[in-house]
């Protein structure tokens, strides 16, 4: 199975960071200069440059460029509650809107959130979550396909914990999430119903079984206006 080209433009400059082409707080090459290294498009380029900012591994300064992000702090929590827990506990109806759904070979970085190897296959799937049909984040969520392979499409895309729970017999255990904050951009603004350059809060979370094999890797962009982050310790 081919990797789709936004996925090896990211794959290149993850790499090229970790062999310390790029270093924190150094600016990468503009897009144009990027897209024509890669000889793709600039839409293609920014697939992968998007990629790469969701994943905390480059970070977007408005007016200045993009810059090889510095390490933030983590949060790490233990059990985890479903975006369709959360919305229901708070009295409102959840639903979600697939963007995309597709089996894929791993980026390097979901390779490593997900500690599966090359020729691991994973279920990359976009979807817009709502809250009493109103749009409140965007979220990327890869998982090792051979944990879901027997499960429909709508059972994954519509619950995916409550499906591994009920019908898996799989327990959910730890999660570790990082926190942090952007802006939106074209795609954002079209699909959270927002206007670009409004401010999102961006989490990326990888959850574990209970057994402590991680299974879910999210990269997620939520509408700062419409959802708060509460820790309890």
């Amino acid at each position: 199975m081919q990797e789709p080209m936004y996925i090896k433009i990211h794959n290149q400059i993850k790499k090229d960071i970790e062999n310390k082409k790029y270093t924190v707080g150094q600016r990468i090459p503009a897009e144009r200069q990027l897209a024509l290294k890669f000889n793709v498009s600039r839409m293609t380029l920014r697939q992968a440059i998007k990629t790469l900012e969701d994943e905390g591994i480059l970070e977007r300064r408005l007016g200045s460029g993009t810059y090889v992000a510095s390490q933030k702090v983590q949060e790490k929590m233990s059990g985890v509650m479903s975006f369709t827990d959360i919305t229901r506990s708070n009295g409102q109806v959840p639903s979600s809107r697939l963007i995309s759904y597709r089996v894929t070979k791993p980026s390097l970085s979901e390779k490593e959130k997900l500690k599966i190897e090359d020729t691991d296959l994973v279920l990359r799937m976009e979807r817009v979550r709502s809250a009493d049909n109103v749009p409140i984040c965007y979220e990327v969520a890869t998982i090792p396909f051979k944990l879901v392979s027997k499960f429909s499409k709508d059972e994954i895309s519509t619950s995916l914990y409550k499906t591994l729970e009920e019908k898996g017999s799989y327990k959910i255990g730890n999660v570790t999430e990082n926190i942090g904050a952007s802006v939106a951009s074209e795609n954002d603004a079209r699909l959270l119903s927002v206007h670009k350059g409004e401010a999102l809060v961006t989490r990326r979370q990888v959850t574990e079984l209970s057994n402590g094999v991680p299974f879910e890797y999210v990269r997620a962009s939520y509408v700062a206006e419409r959802f708060e982050f509460t820790f309890a310790k």
